[in-house]
């Protein structure tokens, strides 16, 4: 990149079903918790771009609402469907472009409010998926597990054990909506069965949540803080539809890291990244996505689960936050696993905190089966 951007303040909410309160009032609080947290103004921000989806909102041009709630208030400002990271994206080339210094990046959904998966259906092929009335986002996540456990011989138990490190490391995060820091691959294997072989503790729970984070410039970035967090890389590619692709892998992800990677300079990403930050919508996305970033051969996504070194403890801790697992506000997920990542590399991820973290990997998600992916290269100040 010509210009270096870096990430100089976010804020979250906490993680849960049905919060009581308005869209606009937890809009409001993260927004201005972000900004408290980068120590500026509303008025020093350039530009705003949010992430919503009008479907899962429930309204048309949903943002027109948050406009005011956001700080956007004569401001320059965007929305971006679907994931966060299309919009930390977005409000990044505003900064590249140089069109921009300082950007507010917002990201929401509160999935209490309508079912997430009757909204994921509309996302189906409309003239057979829709009519024949079988297919969801569920029903197709379990065709892509079982595709992919039979290919390579994946045990149940290998991503029950997914389920098993997320829920835990979820325990250590007081944001975090799911927490079961003494589930065993028994009790997950026991649970709800929804669509052979998936079970409801290897899904997500429905959440709400917002978070927001701020953007800035090198230049601004030096006035505003002494702790910048840097974006080295980024890559974004989108999949074809789920019967036109390869679901025993994830092609676009593997595709976007590499651009991320080439952009950071990474050659070796298991020893130059300290943590990873992924969105796993279900358990067994979680082991191809390992082997998408690079971190395993294909269908080898299980050893790294099985000898532990995607633990905590472990030579790569991926998701030490929870992940997608322990809580799912959808267009909020994956600018949740970037603020997760940045908090690693400032050192203020409090009990999730892994040590000696310079580089950590952020990693978004949407779409059927994963569809569209986004990786995003954080780091520090050497």
């Amino acid at each position: 990149m010509q210009r270096r951007v870096a990430i100089v303040g976010y804020a979250q909410s906490e993680y849960q079903f049905n919060v009581p309160r308005t869209r606009e009032d937890q809009v409001f609080d993260v927004v201005k918790a972000a900004l408290r947290h980068a120590g500026i103004l509303r008025e020093e921000v350039d530009s705003v771009v949010t992430a919503s989806s009008d479907f899962l909102d429930g309204r048309t041009i949903s943002n027109v609402f948050l406009s005011m709630a956001v700080g956007a208030y004569q401001k320059d400002e965007s929305k971006v469907e679907e994931d966060g990271t299309g919009a930390l994206l977005y409000g990044l080339m505003r900064i590249l472009a140089g069109t921009h210094d300082v950007v507010t990046i917002e990201a929401h959904t509160l999935a209490s409010t309508i079912n997430p998966h009757q909204i994921l259906f509309y996302s189906l092929d409309p003239l057979f998926d829709r009519q024949v009335g079988l297919m969801n986002d569920i029903a197709a996540a379990a065709i892509q597990a079982r595709m992919y456990m039979k290919k390579y011989s994946v045990p149940e138990e290998a991503v029950a054990m997914v389920s098993v490190k997320n829920l835990a490391n979820a325990a250590l995060n007081p944001l975090t909506h799911r927490k079961m820091p003494d589930l065993t691959v028994e009790e997950v294997l026991n649970s709800k069965l929804y669509y052979e072989p998936i079970r409801e503790l290897m899904i997500p729970p429905i959440t709400d949540g917002v978070c927001a984070l701020i953007l800035a410039s090198e230049e601004k970035a030096r006035e505003i803080t002494d702790r910048p967090v840097w974006i080295e890389g980024v890559g974004t590619y989108q999949d074809s539809y789920l019967r036109d692709r390869d679901l025993t892998r994830f092609e676009s992800l593997g595709k976007a890291a590499a651009k991320a990677y080439e952009m950071a300079g990474i050659k070796d990403p298991y020893r130059e990244i300290n943590v990873f930050e992924v969105s796993e919508k279900f358990a067994h996305e979680e082991l191809m996505i390992y082997e998408a970033l690079g971190l395993a051969r294909e269908g080898h996504g299980q050893s790294l689960i099985e000898k532990g070194l995607t633990n905590r403890e472990g030579e790569i801790p991926v998701n030490p936050s929870g992940g997608a697992l322990s809580a799912d506000p959808i267009c909020a997920t994956g600018l949740t696993r970037v603020i997760e990542a940045a908090r690693q590399i400032r050192g203020d991820a409090g009990g999730c905190q892994i040590p000696y973290v310079e580089r950590a990997l952020a990693h978004g998600q949407f779409g059927i089966c994963a569809q569209k992916n986004t990786v995003f290269i954080l780091g520090g100040d050497q």
